[in-house]
């Protein structure tokens, strides 16, 4: 990829989608099997199972907090389950498959999940972005963006501590992590360009002496 020094809104556009779209395709892949294998079959099948998009773009998943309108009030008739403004499906309370209790453990496993993410996300920085001066910026727009969508999705801004402190470990993360390995490779780069001079002039000075 060449080095661009002029602004190229196309290129910056297309890496901020190719950064956001990899970053839930890797959170998408982590986090719906290990809710399978991990996470209370009953409390997740009530929210909409494992595949629910919302365990992707509510914030409210990883904080632990109700998402569903019946939740607030788990002996109430009207069992609908509701997950970002779209009726998901439905419980019968009565049955007992299910107590209204939130699963702990789901907050946890998405946590995980999506540190694990952001771990992908330096080598996509790595590869996408490459730059060390723009790895600050891409990284802190991946969250700003996920905030965005997170509010818009659980009409609701996040509340939670625990949600930015994860947040802010994964914009640490990518931040400290990126820009070292990048900052490592233009100077291993360099290094190479300025060895490979070096011997252009060293051979100029034999020819010359010949």
């Amino acid at each position: 990829m060449s080095k661009s020094t002029g602004w190229d809104p196309v290129l910056l556009i297309s890496q901020i989608i190719a950064m956001q779209t990899s970053h839930y395709l890797t959170l998408a892949m982590l986090v719906s099997p290990l809710l399978t294998i991990i996470a209370n079959p009953d409390a997740l099948e009530y929210d909409g199972g494992a595949a629910n998009v919302g365990m992707v773009m509510d914030w409210r998943y990883m904080a632990g907090r109700p998402t569903s309108r019946s939740s607030l009030d788990p002996w109430s008739s009207w069992n609908a389950v509701w997950s970002g403004g779209k009726q998901v499906g439905s419980s019968d309370l009565q049955s007992g498959q299910w107590n209204g209790r939130i699963d702990p453990t789901r907050g946890w496993i998405i946590a995980f999940s999506w540190l694990i993410a952001s771990v992908a996300d330096i080598y996509y920085l790595y590869t996408l972005i490459r730059r060390p001066r723009l790895i600050l910026d891409f990284s802190l727009t991946l969250i700003f963006n996920h905030l965005v969508l997170t509010t818009y999705y659980s009409a609701a801004l996040p509340s939670s501590l625990f949600f930015w402190l994860i947040m802010a470990a994964s914009a640490g993360l990518m931040i400290i992590v990126g820009e070292q390995l990048c900052v490592k490779r233009e100077m291993l780069e360099g290094l190479s360009v300025a060895s490979s001079g070096e011997d252009d002039v060293e051979m100029g000075n034999l020819l010359r002496h010949d």
